[in-house]
């Protein structure tokens, strides 16, 4: 049986991949310390128990100092990431991260699994391509080691830097097959509202009828929305494919401000109030991308459009209420 292995499996895109590891006929030992404020769920509460799925609450640290299973994959999820409050304001709590990903690949570099996946992030990604001036799509070629790299966002941005040049040096070095994939603005209907995509959805529902309602920021800041689902079909697409040591977006290409998606949930809602951005709470980058020319080349287009990932989260919101009456 193939064996994966999973740190942090039971965050957001965590669950969604091992639920299609599981449909796939893999075993999976997933590992997660459930951390607060991580948008981490207890199995019980997602799945139904199974042979072929080990919990351990557990930091992967530990589990890395402690283990020298054999595992046919290793998919690194696990770290601190949080919404953009998080991400400005405990910039040295995001940083924790660089000490997870060090253990994975001293861990790596010793066991030598079959495939390491890492996730990286479109915060990799230098800021100055994504001002109101510049907006330009994002491509992977944009992070090379082997010439100058610009700015990535705040410490978390660094961190998944150091994460992917950790990955060449494992590839290089030690002779081990890694990949990597960049998500941007990833979004579903479980998603921690921490993250503005439910954020958005939450407020809408609860404030409906209200002639005006805020969106974070200016509210014209754009980002590349795309459906979990899309997310971890491409990563299963892909994940035999993409030559060791590659790095790939998973982005659709267009982008939405959040206005827009703003509006776009008060339609599906049924009422149009004004949308104002809330000047006091952070932006982040003006213009997030991802060039998808990659993606293309291996025949990946998304599936969910935003429109139907906006009406599978209201009624996923609808069923949620529905429970607590």
């Amino acid at each position: 049986m193939v064996r994966a292995l999973v740190t942090g499996g039971c965050g957001f895109v965590g669950r969604h991949l091992c639920d299609r590891l599981l449909a796939e006929g893999l075993d999976i030992v997933c590992v997660d310390s459930l951390k607060p404020r991580t948008g981490a769920k207890h199995p019980a509460l997602w799945r139904r128990p199974s042979k072929h799925f080990i919990f351990l609450e557990e930091d992967c640290r530990s589990f890395f100092e402690t283990s020298s299973q054999r595992f046919d994959y290793v998919f690194h999820l696990a770290a601190l990431v949080g919404g953009r409050m998080t991400l400005e304001n405990e910039t040295l709590l995001v940083a924790e991260d660089l000490s997870v990903d060090a253990a994975l690949w001293r861990w790596a570099g010793c066991n030598k699994p079959g495939n390491v996946v890492y996730f990286s992030s479109s915060a990799a990604y230098p800021v100055a391509f994504q001002t109101e001036e510049m907006q330009t799509a994002l491509s992977e070629e944009m992070i090379s080691f082997e010439r100058p790299l610009g700015v990535p966002d705040l410490s978390y941005g660094w961190t998944k830097l150091t994460g992917e040049y950790l990955m060449k040096l494992y590839v290089e070095r030690y002779g081990g097959r890694a990949i990597a994939y960049r998500p941007f603005s990833g979004y579903g209907e479980d998603q921690d509202i921490a993250y503005p995509f439910p954020a958005i959805c939450q407020r809408l529902v609860k404030e409906w009828g209200a002639a005006e309602v805020s969106v974070w920021g200016s509210g014209r800041q754009r980002r590349d929305f795309i459906h979990i689902a899309d997310c971890i079909d491409f990563i299963w697409q892909t994940v035999h494919r993409l030559p060791t040591g590659t790095s790939m977006n998973l982005s659709t290409g267009g982008t939405t401000s959040f206005i827009e998606l703003a509006v776009l949930i008060s339609q599906e809602l049924g009422w149009s109030p004004e949308v104002a951005g809330t000047t006091n709470r952070p932006e982040g980058v003006f213009f997030r991308c991802g060039d998808t020319a990659l993606q293309q080349r291996f025949g990946l287009a998304p599936r969910i459009s935003l429109q139907e990932g906006v009406r599978r989260s209201l009624d996923y919101l609808r069923v949620e209420a529905a429970a607590y009456v």
